[in-house]
């Protein structure tokens, strides 16, 4: 257990699957990528109050691997917000099945764009105001 602690709210919880596995025997990063897109596809359709795209993903960082029967939870923030673009950064945690640690396995940062029901980009509402 590391004195880190995930940033960003938890935006998605999975279990990591035997038919997830790559030729090492570990969870395969692609799945770990998709399961990151997933959630900041949320925490960005949310702000953009409809529809978004992956345009981008700008980071990725694989920590430490994913093994089968861990909890992959993946915490999703914005860090910035444009006309039409917003980029999330992710951690993603993995709870381990065996020993019950919980440590970060992954980090990156996407970009998405807000688009209309014709797939072209849209403005970003403005966030409202809270009372």
């Amino acid at each position: 257990m590391t004195d880190e602690t995930p940033k960003g709210e938890a935006t998605l919880r999975t279990v990591a699957m035997p038919a997830d596995v790559n030729v090492n025997g570990d969870i395969f990063g692609g799945w770990v990528l998709s399961q990151m897109d997933i959630a900041s596809g949320i925490i960005a359709s949310e702000r953009a109050q409809g529809r978004v795209t992956t345009v981008a993903v700008d980071a990725m960082k694989f920590i430490r691997p994913v093994q089968v029967g861990d909890i992959l939870s993946v915490y999703a923030y914005l860090e910035q917000v444009g006309n039409t673009s917003m980029v999330v950064g992710l951690e993603a945690w993995a709870l381990r099945r065996m020993g019950g640690a919980v440590e970060k396995v992954t980090e990156g940062r996407f970009t998405f764009v807000a688009i209309d029901t014709d797939g072209r980009p849209r403005p970003v509402p403005k966030p409202v105001p809270k009372a």
